[in-house]
């Protein structure tokens, strides 16, 4: 959604609805010059009324937490962004290939306990995206992870990062890494609820370099946290 004043954007935000129960709201910005008027109060209730009678979640910076308790979200864990460069060799390691080689429902079967609902299309759009890298791994020829590398504005970003256990989840994220041009900066975004994922970014040489609040208007959801080792996105959920 966009909030115009006199046909200039003044104010954005996203809020996406998956499957039938769940939304998510990111990109939520007032211009600095527009702030104080009630804009991003306007916005933002634009948004809650898209996601009416579902669950709905947010990753908000620190700063605002107060605020988004305040209009009916309840703080879940932290999430922080890990910094590093990209490169170096790609490990041969047969158990990792190209999701895009793996049949479809399997996939779609993998991710679905990492989200709250169904999400079918935003994966396919997902794996799929122009320079999106999505590898998959298998252990005893049964998937058992998968992640995605895609280019930013800044670098590239490892995520989601999704695997049965954090030996699986290195080789996924040193493969990934690979992939990412030598030397430019790579992002992972872990939740704070799997320590075992920033201990994987720390021994990698990533460093936190931003944090935020996962919130619900409801409950948490009951996602496998051990199992997320690079959250999809910030924005998106």
């Amino acid at each position: 959604l966009i909030g115009e004043v006199d046909g200039e954007p003044v104010a954005t935000v996203s809020a996406v609805r998956y499957g039938h129960s769940f939304g998510f709201i990111g990109f939520y910005i007032v211009k600095p010059a527009c702030r104080g008027r009630g804009y991003g109060l306007r916005i933002w209730q634009a948004a809650q009324a898209r996601l009416a009678g579902r669950l709905a979640g947010l990753d908000g910076v620190l700063a605002q937490e107060a605020n988004y308790r305040r209009t009916g979200f309840i703080l879940a864990y932290q999430n922080t962004r890990h910094q590093g460069t990209g490169g170096g060799p790609a490990p041969a390691d047969p158990d990792i290939m190209p999701a895009a080689a793996l049949p479809w429902a399997d996939l779609r079967a993998y991710d679905r306990p990492f989200f709250p609902d169904d999400r079918e299309r935003f994966l396919h759009a997902w794996l799929n995206q122009p320079g999106h890298t999505a590898l998959a791994i298998r252990r005893r020829g049964a998937l058992a992870g998968y992640g995605v590398l895609r280019p930013c504005r800044t670098g590239h970003k490892i995520g989601p990062l999704f695997a049965d256990d954090s030996e699986l989840a290195e080789r996924l994220f040193l493969a990934l890494k690979a992939r990412a041009p030598a030397g430019d900066a790579v992002f992972l975004d872990t939740p704070a609820a799997n320590p075992a994922a920033a201990a994987l970014a720390q021994r990698h040489g990533l460093t936190a370099v931003f944090a935020t609040v996962r919130m619900y208007t409801g409950a948490p959801p009951p996602l496998p946290l051990d199992r997320i080792f690079g959250v999809t996105s910030f924005e998106l959920g």
